[in-house]
């Protein structure tokens, strides 16, 4: 019994050795990995997106407006000649 006391102890005392020096190891790699990480970092707020364009309008049908009201205008006396024509030509894109 005497060698079999003494074998166990001997195990013991092996493996409390071993699972120490395993958590000092382990202890040690954890440090140095925090000091290699990059710090954490802040969470990044972004400004909401901008509104979506309005939907395309018919710029035949949106030329069309302004040409009338254009029209009105030099019927009205409020435009000269001159005035109807370069509007005109800006409206038209010419």
């Amino acid at each position: 019994m005497p060698g079999l006391l003494r074998g166990m102890a001997r195990t013991a005392v092996v493996a409390g050795t071993a699972t120490a020096v395993s958590n000092r190891v382990s202890r040690r790699q954890a440090g140095r990995w925090a000091q290699q990480a990059p710090p954490p970092q802040q969470p990044q707020y972004y400004e909401s997106a901008p509104p979506p364009p309005p939907p395309p309008v018919d710029d035949t049908s949106a030329q069309l407006e302004q040409l009338q009201r254009l029209g009105e205008l030099k019927a009205q006396g409020v435009l000269t000649e001159q005035e109807f024509q370069e509007q005109k030509a800006r409206i038209l894109g010419r």
